[in-house]
């Protein structure tokens, strides 16, 4: 049956098909992110949003709507959670979804009815600023880190990329908001079509000024390194079978002139100093393929209490000393937070047993003949912040040691690899995604591909011919400035909406107008 527009407008009136289209319209961009992959859908994915958003009747449900749109995209995002934690997904979506209502509030006050030219050049700023304050928030470990940024859905765009080394992904989800937000307006208001059709212009000329301005990494070496991807492997003794095939696919790297060798999160399940035959045969391995190998121990220390997961660096003597212990968890996956209050998340889901422990420092190592690598451990590859001190510590070459078993069958995997083409973008240093079961991907120091991905049906070990590049990029040097901008425009709003409240109250009501009299009594009671 077809529909007019007149029985859609009946049927958003109803606060359940409302709410239904509001929470569809906001899971929409996640089609742009792997595995769909359709990064330009990231330019217009907003825009049904924003139309239901601003024919809001009231602000109230224009923050309802941003509220139920922002529920959308946390699950639409993280829907590959739904077989770990179950109803917990629904239930954190719904709350880290609130974060958008003042977004839908905001969305509202500038866009509804026919706006002014005014009201459509601060929206296509304000509501930007507005969408990275979002982003921000959420980005804190704590509540799940930075996974699915917007502007992570043009992590194979070359143009982007570039954009991403002036001012990160922020500013890629800075302008793909005001890109929505001007295809909105040419949309719905006809009225104010010239300064939306002036917001594309101004946004492609700046991005167009830093594809020809902005610094190009200076490519000076290049350095051979080994993925080594076993692949699943499960059954009992999956600790010791995960090492023994590691091994085998490790020797076969031998004669082929490795600078190092990389294997995945928790490729060791063991404590080193607990098993020395482990650390022998690591070392072994070392001298046979004549290069360090960085392995991922995930297991009970026994210098110190708990479980951590870690960063080792093997040489052909065994372990070198240098040691990262990962510093951002998982929430539930490594750790529950609040475990007196959540801790029956444990019997619902697949949410951690035990919370493992955090280290305290970023390290950055010393391979071979001097090259410099700055590791990371699974999700601290989504964190801008921390390739980017990696980088500016020293390090030459990014590296992720990833571990996405449970999410085998998920876009969980694609999304996870297409991480490190922003953070290489945005240091300008190559960055090498290594997993236990797929996907793994090199990137070079611009962001791009380099070699072909291990799948997550592939067990092998790949070597990638990774090109170094030395020079700052601007994200390196400036950091998150763009989200300094969208704060200092929030608080420009603030302020100027302050100062109008202020100019009100103080001009006071509006004299009260006395009744009319007339000389010879009412008209409508005479003789009075």
């Amino acid at each position: 049956m077809k529909l007019s527009a007149a029985d859609w407008r009946r049927r958003l009136d109803s606060r359940w098909w409302r709410g239904l289209a509001a929470v569809l319209a906001g899971a929409l961009p996640m089609l742009s992110f792997p595995a769909p992959s359709l990064w330009w859908f990231a330019y217009v994915a907003l825009v049904p949003w924003i139309l239901l958003v601003r024919s809001a009747p009231t602000a109230r449900r224009a923050a309802y709507d941003g509220w139920l749109g922002g529920l959308g995209f946390m699950l639409a995002v993280h829907h590959w959670l739904l077989p770990s934690l179950h109803v917990f997904t629904i239930l954190i979506a719904a709350l880290l979804g609130a974060l958008w209502a003042p977004w839908g509030w905001l969305t509202r006050r500038f866009l509804a009815g026919v706006p002014s030219a005014g009201q459509v050049v601060a929206a296509l700023f304000v509501l930007p600023s507005a969408w990275l304050m979002v982003e921000l928030v959420r980005s804190w470990e704590g509540l799940g880190g930075p996974w699915g940024l917007l502007g992570s859905s043009q992590w194979d765009v070359e143009p982007a990329l570039r954009l991403a080394s002036v001012g990160g992904v922020w500013l890629l989800s800075f302008l793909l908001v005001a890109v929505n937000v001007a295809v909105a307006v040419l949309v719905a208001v006809r009225q104010s079509r010239v300064p939306a059709l002036a917001g594309l212009v101004a946004t492609a000329a700046a991005t167009s000024a830093a594809w020809v301005w902005s610094p190009r990494p200076d490519v000076d070496g290049r350095v051979r390194i080994a993925v080594v991807q076993p692949g699943v492997i499960d059954g009992v003794g999956g600790a010791e079978k995960r090492f023994a095939r590691e091994e085998t696919l490790t020797r076969q790297l031998a004669g082929q002139d490795v600078d190092l060798v990389v294997w995945g999160e928790s490729s060791v399940g063991f404590d080193l100093a607990d098993r020395p035959d482990l650390a022998d045969r690591l070392a072994a391995l070392s001298r046979q393929v004549d290069s360090d190998i960085l392995v991922n121990v995930d297991a009970r220390r026994s210098d110190r209490p708990g479980i951590y997961k870690s960063s080792v660096l093997v040489g052909p003597e065994g372990p070198t000393g240098d040691r990262y212990d990962k510093m951002r968890l998982v929430p539930f996956g490594e750790y529950v937070p609040a475990r007196s209050l959540l801790g029956w998340a444990t019997s619902v889901g697949k949410a951690a047993g035990e919370d493992r422990m955090r280290g305290d420092k970023q390290v950055v190592m010393n391979v071979g003949d001097g090259l410099r690598i700055g590791p990371m451990v699974c999700f601290e590859s989504a964190f801008p912040d921390m390739s980017r001190h990696l980088a500016r510590d020293g390090a030459e070459l990014l590296l992720a040691q990833s571990a996405t078993s449970s999410f085998q069958h998920s876009w969980a995997p694609e999304q996870h690899a297409s991480l490190a083409a922003l953070r290489a973008a945005e240091t300008g240093r190559p960055m090498v995604h290594a997993t236990l079961t797929g996907v793994s991907a090199v990137y070079g120091p611009s962001g791009e591909r380099v070699g072909s991905w291990l799948g997550t049906d592939a067990s092998a070990s790949e070597v990638y011919d990774v090109p170094l590049a030395h020079g700052v990029t601007p994200y390196a040097r400036f950091g998150e400035w763009p989200v300094y901008a969208a704060l200092l425009i929030l608080a420009a709003l603030g302020a100027t909406e302050g100062a109008r409240s202020l100019r009100v109250r103080r001009a006071g009501p509006s004299p009260r107008v006395p009744p009319a009299r007339t000389a010879h009594g009412s008209p409508a009671r005479p003789g009075r």
